[in-house]
């Protein structure tokens, strides 16, 4: 005879709930591209990625100028494109992205002031629209980046189950 206790348990074991989902939590009445916050169950594995910077656009240009690496929305492009390659690499994509901070330099055509319309341009080819796998995001402006040249810079955080 198998005790009471013994029996629960073996069935809750055997009936266990379905893990918990990644919970992506919207911006009430807002459509703007980004979650107000994420959950992740801990049977999720988190993946940090380090901060991406611009590739080269123009090899003719200074390496250590804007024109090298384009404008805000050039550099946003080529950021993220890498931030994808990195994350294939890893069998995940942009909807695994649950957090993203992003920081951008104020450009100087601009009055010194970072174009994040620009950047918006870019992020929204990726992160938009009808898709519901909005990452949490802070942009900030900074005084500058190690390279000169660089108007952008975005780490990451994905997470998969």
């Amino acid at each position: 005879m198998v005790p009471a206790a013994l029996a629960l348990c073996c069935q809750s074991a055997v009936a266990a709930p379905k893990a918990a989902e990644i919970v992506r939590h919207k911006i009430p009445g807002s459509d703007f591209p980004i979650a107000l916050a994420v959950t992740v169950p801990p049977t999720a594995t988190l993946h940090f990625v380090s901060g991406q910077v611009p590739a080269i656009v123009d090899s003719s240009a200074a390496p250590d100028s804007i024109a090298a690496f384009g404008d805000t929305r050039t550099q946003s492009e080529t950021v993220l494109k890498k931030i994808k390659e990195i994350l294939q690499g890893m069998k995940l994509d942009m909807p695994d992205v649950i957090k993203m901070t992003v920081y951008l330099v104020g450009d100087p055509a601009k009055g010194g002031k970072a174009d994040t319309r620009g950047f918006m341009e870019a992020y929204t080819q990726h992160f938009g629209g009808s898709q519901t796998s909005l990452p949490a995001r802070a942009v900030v402006q900074v005084a500058a980046l190690s390279n000169p040249g660089w108007l952008v810079e975005i780490e990451v955080l994905a997470a998969k189950k």
